[in-house]
């Protein structure tokens, strides 16, 4: 039984890398689409209230700033699954 269980942990930890490497690029991909959506909505705050668009940009950038940080994390933490 033993021997079973270690041959499968075996089998999983070759897929490691290509399994990291996917979660990398679905954690970039959501970052993108994040700060789409960030860049999206800030737009509309700005079309809707021009007078606004100073704290809008700020926000903007800090919540942008925010999701790359996010994102940065996941990546190393692929990395570091990959690396071990």
């Amino acid at each position: 039984m033993l021997n079973v269980i270690l041959t499968t942990l075996l089998e999983i930890g070759a897929y490691v890398p290509g399994i990291a490497a996917i979660a990398a690029a679905i954690a970039v991909i959501g970052a993108a689409w994040g700060i789409g959506g960030i860049g999206k909505s800030a737009m509309e705050a700005i079309a809707r209230q021009p007078e606004a668009a100073g704290n809008v940009r700020s926000s903007m950038i800090i919540a942008g700033a925010l999701v790359e940080g996010a994102t940065l994390f996941a990546v190393v933490v692929c990395i570091l699954a990959v690396v071990k």
